[in-house]
């Protein structure tokens, strides 16, 4: 049985990688537990003062041994390991904690869900109600699935575990900056900014009081996790949500759904015209970043059409971004009867830039005016010749 098992590991070209560090009382059972299932192993002993170092070399004739001679962090571990196995040539690596929490029997459910996806990153997911889950572990979990959420759209049951299959084509597509144990969010979350499909697998779990060490410090760990997070969320706002909100409209097709938006009966002209003139005026509005997500926000409250503003919004795609910014400078000279004020010299002083940013601002926002009210007259009698409205 454990022949098939470790040939079909082989077959699906997967490790498994083990971090550890200071864990002497678990982590020789693990690592000779894991090589019954699979014998590509990875162990990175990451600065381990106790005895781990000496359990980990006995292993040395059949694992690949990473040493950091100083504790690093475990992001840092997983980082380099992660390095080392594309450098090897696997597809695919496993991640399995070393503490004793993980049941290496699990190993075969992550091959068979991989064998069935290849594409995804597969996550663990514990039963955080069983009996001995510390308090902590449970709300922390709470705590990083609502933040996955947001930063995401996607609702996973377990963040925070540290048993993954991940697929190394895309780990290594990524950059990242971590090192400790907010790696694990920092990797995931940027795996779904690039769409990689995520599944989810039932894993037991094993806490052990007597046995396991944890190196999950609260406040200077929770501290770093808030941090990294509040730096997703900006980057979510200014970036993500845009593409996450452009690729549902590509996926449904936007020209499609735009004009099924259109022919929808239960909407009336003008409604669908304000709509178009709202999104047009939003697309130009200086709130770089923030267009879409403040002009789908003020849709909903002013019950236009969400769709219709959003797909009008994208007036500011990229070849009309020059367009919109000289007509809003032009304007804006107009205004304040100073005709292109930009003068790129080394002369250039803060009362220039205050100028020069203050011309631009109000050359924007009459512009996004003008073009919101022009664009929906249009659209507005275009609708009223060419589509007959529901008595």
């Amino acid at each position: 049985m454990f022949k098939e098992i470790i040939d079909r590991f082989k077959a699906h070209n997967c490790c498994v990688i083990i971090p550890t560090y200071n864990n002497q009382k678990t982590v020789g059972g693990v690592i000779a537990d894991v090589f019954n299932y699979c014998t590509d192993v990875i162990i990175v002993n990451d600065g381990a003062t106790d005895e781990t170092p000496g359990i980990v070399n006995s292993f040395a004739d059949r694992a690949t041994i990473i040493t950091h001679p100083e504790n690093k962090g475990k992001g840092k571990a997983l980082r380099n390991a992660f390095k080392k196995a594309i450098e090897l040539g696997f597809d695919y690596a496993i991640t399995i904690d070393s503490d004793g929490q993980h049941y290496p029997e699990n190993l075969v459910d992550f091959l068979s869900e991989s064998e069935a996806h290849p594409e995804a990153l597969i996550m663990g997911s514990r039963n955080m109600t069983q009996e001995n889950v510390p308090g902590k572990s449970s709300f922390g979990n709470k705590f990083s699935n609502f933040w996955f959420y947001i930063e995401t759209g996607l609702k996973l049951p377990d963040t925070q575990t540290g048993f993954r299959l991940y697929p190394l084509n895309s780990v290594k597509k990524k950059r990242y900056f971590t090192t400790k144990f907010e790696f694990e969010i920092e990797v995931i979350v940027k795996m779904a900014w690039k769409f990689v499909p995520f599944r989810s697998i039932p894993i037991k779990v094993l806490y052990d009081p007597d046995e396991r060490v944890t190196h999950f410090r609260p406040f200077q760990d929770f501290t770093r996790i808030s941090i990294l997070n509040t730096y997703l969320v900006t980057l979510t706002v200014l970036w993500y949500l845009h593409v996450r909100l452009i690729r549902k409209l590509i996926k449904k097709g936007i020209w499609n759904s735009f004009k099924a938006e259109l022919n929808n009966k239960n909407e009336s002209n003008l409604k669908k015209a304000s709509a178009i003139g709202f999104g047009i005026f939003m697309g130009i509005i200086p709130l770089w970043g923030f267009q879409m997500l403040v002009a789908a926000g003020i849709a909903k409250l002013l019950k236009l059409n969400t769709i219709i503003t959003l797909v009008a919004s994208n007036i500011s795609i990229p070849p009309m971004i020059p367009v919109i910014l000289f007509l809003s400078y032009w304007i804006g000279g107009i205004f304040l009867n100073d005709s292109l004020a930009l003068n790129w010299n080394s002369n250039l002083n803060l009362a220039d830039i205050y100028l020069n940013i203050q011309q631009y601002l109000i050359g924007s926002i009459i512009l996004a005016v003008v073009a919101g009210l022009f664009f929906f007259l249009l659209a507005y009698v275009i609708l009223k010749v060419f589509r007959k409205e529901k008595v």
